[in-house]
C-alpha cells in the first residue's frame, strides 16, 4: 500500500523528528533525496541547465540545497526568487557552489525557464492553500509550458496537499519528490494529474507517523478470493443480482457479466421476463428467474445467495422500492447502485441494517443521498466521501476521475487504476456485478469495493490498450471481456 497522511500529522511527525536531530539535518535529508532523483532524470548532470523556482518556505530551502548539490557536480544552476525572502542557508550553499540568483521580475526569467533541462518547483509547500498569487502563478505557468523536466518538491505548487484541489494556476510536474510519506493530494485528482510520477524519499519519519488517512493499493495488495482444492460453486460464492426492467435491459446483461467474469461461483439473476430472456441468451451460466415485482416477497423463490446487487436499470417506482426493501431487509451483504440509489435517497431508513452495505454513487447520486450540492462534492471529494460513509453507515464508493472508497473510522481507499476510458455507458453496471461477486466470495465490504474498483480500472486499461501501443475507445462489454486478464495481472 501507499500510505498518505494529512498535513497536520506530517508537521507533527517532522517536529518530533527535528527535536532529536541536529539543526538543519532533516532539510539536508530531503535535499539529498531530491538531488538524487533529479540527477537520475538528467542524461548528464555536468553541463545541464537547472532552474530552481524558490519560495520563502522550507520547500524553497529544499530546492536551493538540492540545486547546490547539482551545481557541485557541474550543473549550471539558476535560482528564481519568487517572494520577498529565501532560505538563507540554502541560498548561501547555492552561491558557494557557483549557482546564480535571479529575481522573478528579471527579464531573463522566461528564457531561463524555457531553456532549462530541468526545473525544480519549490514555490510553495504542503501548507499552501487556495490559488497561487503572483509572481508564483506566472512562474507555475512558465514551468508547466517548458520543455524541460519539471520536478516538484513534496507537492506541486498550487495543489492542495490534503485534498488534491486545484484553484487556479498550478505546476504540472513530470515527477514529484515527496518526503517522509505520501500526501493525499498526490493520490486524488486533480492534484494526482498534476503530480506526474511520485517518488517517495525516506527522511526518517516512520515511527513518528500515526495511522494513515488515505491509502492506495499496489497490485500485490489486491487479493480477490482464490478457489482452493475443496472449492465448489457455493464455496466460491453465489451472487444475487436484481437489475434491469422492460425499459433498461442492458444494465441487467452488463451487471451479470461483471459478476460472471468477477469470480462468482454462481450468479442468480432476478427480474421481469424480457431482461431474464436476454441474460439467459448472453450468460447461460447464470441462473435467471422471472419475478413478479408486485408480489409481497418477489425474491423469495430466487434461491440461495451470499450477497446481493440491486439497482442497475431497475427503475425508481414502487416495484423498485419493494425489491430494494427486500434486499436490504436481508442479513446478507448488499451493494446498491444506480436506480437503487435514487430510491434509497427517499428511503434512507432502509439503511438501518446490521449487514454490510456498499453504495456506489457518482457525485450526482451522492448529492441526492446526502443533500450536499454536486459541485461541492466534486470540489471536496475526500471530505464528502468520508462524511457520507459516517452519515449513511455504509461503505461508500464515490465514482469519478479518482474513485474513493470510505468506511467510517478507516483510511479512505484511493483507486489508482482509473482511466477516462471508463466514462462510457454501462461500465458502472459492470463494476456493480464485479464487486457483488467479491462480496459473495467472502471479502469484507471495504476490501471488495476497493479490489473491484482496482480490477475494473485495470481491465479498462487492458481493453483500451491490449498491445501496449496506444489507447483506443472501449465499451462496457470490452471491460467484462478484459476482466480475466486483469485478474491474471495481479496474480
Amino acid at each position: 500500500m501507499r500510505y498518505a497522511h494529512e498535513v497536520g500529522k506530517v508537521r507533527a511527525a517532522e517536529a518530533a523528528l527535528m527535536a532529536r536531530l541536529p539543526e538543519g539535518a532533516l532539510m539536508q535529508r530531503a535535499a539529498a533525496g531530491l538531488a538524487a532523483v533529479c540527477a537520475g532524470l538528467l542524461p548528464s548532470v555536468y553541463g545541464a541547465r537547472v532552474v530552481l523556482l524558490a519560495g520563502g518556505g522550507d520547500n524553497g530551502g529544499d530546492a536551493l540545497y538540492a540545486g547546490a548539490r547539482l551545481a557541485g557536480r557541474g550543473a549550471r544552476v539558476v535560482a528564481v526568487q519568487a517572494g520577498s525572502k529565501l532560505h538563507e542557508g540554502g541560498l548561501a550553499a547555492l552561491r558557494a557552489a557557483g549557482g546564480r540568483l535571479l529575481n522573478a521580475s528579471a527579464a531573463a526569467v522566461g528564457d531561463e525557464i524555457a531553456g532549462a533541462d530541468l526545473i525544480i518547483d519549490g514555490l510553495t509547500g504542503i501548507g499552501g492553500t487556495g490559488g497561487l498569487r503572483e509572481p508564483h502563478a506566472t512562474l507555475a505557468r512558465l514551468a508547466s509550458e517548458a520543455t524541460g523536466t519539471v520536478v516538484a518538491c513534496d507537492v506541486p505548487s498550487g495543489v492542495d496537499a490534503g485534498s488534491g484541489r486545484v484553484e487556479g494556476a498550478a505546476v504540472r510536474a513530470d515527477v514529484t519528490v515527496t518526503f517522509g510519506t505520501y500526501k493525499p493530494g498526490l493520490l486524488i485528482d486533480p492534484g494526482a494529474a498534476r503530480a506526474g510520477v511520485v517518488e517517495l524519499v525516506d527522511i526518517g519519519l516512520g515511527g513518528d507517523l500515526p495511522d494513515p488517512d488515505v491509502v492506495a493499493a499496489r497490485p500485490v495488495d489486491v487479493e480477490p478470493p482464490e478457489p482452493g482444492a475443496e472449492s465448489d460453486k457455493y464455496r466460491r460464492g453465489v451472487a444475487g443480482i436484481v437489475a434491469g426492467g422492460d425499459a433498461f435491459t442492458g444494465a441487467a446483461v452488463l451487471s451479470v457479466g461483471g459478476a460472471v467474469h468477477g469470480g462468482a461461483g454462481m450468479v442468480r439473476f432476478a427480474s421481469v421476463a424480457h431482461p431474464v430472456e436476454l441474460v439467459r441468451q448472453r450468460w447461460p451460466e447464470a441462473v435467471a428467474t422471472v419475478i413478479d415485482p408486485g408480489a409481497d416477497r418477489p425474491l423469495e423463490g430466487v434461491g440461495r445467495v451470499q450477497a446481493w446487487v440491486v439497482g442497475p436499470g431497475l427503475g425508481t417506482g414502487e416495484a423498485a422500492e419493494r425489491l430494494l426493501a427486500e434486499v436490504l431487509g436481508s442479513e446478507l451483504p448488499a451493494l446498491v447502485d444506480a436506480d437503487g440509489l435514487t430510491v434509497l435517497a427517499r428511503r434512507r431508513d432502509l439503511l438501518r441494517r446490521a449487514a454490510p452495505t456498499v453504495l456506489t454513487p457518482h457525485a450526482g447520486e451522492l448529492s441526492r443521498l446526502t443533500g450536499a450540492a454536486r459541485d461541492e462534492i466534486e470540489a471536496r471529494r475526500l471530505e464528502h466521501v468520508r462524511r457520507a460513509a459516517a452519515e449513511l453507515s455504509a461503505t461508500v464508493l464515490l465514482k469519478g476521475s479518482t474513485t474513493l472508497i470510505a468506511e467510517e473510522d478507516r483510511p479512505v481507499r484511493v483507486n489508482p487504476t482509473g482511466t477516462p476510458r471508463l466514462a462510457t455507458a454501462g461500465t458502472g453496471d459492470v463494476l456493480s456485478g464485479l464487486i457483488g461477486a467479491l462480496l459473495a466470495g467472502g471479502m469484507a465490504a471495504l476490501d471488495a469495493a476497493a479490489a473491484g474498483a482496482y480490477l475494473h480500472g485495470l481491465a479498462a486499461r487492458l481493453a483500451s490498450d491490449p498491445a501496449g501501443d496506444g489507447e483506443s475507445p472501449i465499451s462496457a462489454f470490452d471491460v467484462i471481456t478484459a476482466l480475466p486478464a486483469a485478474f491474471r495481472a495481479i496474480a
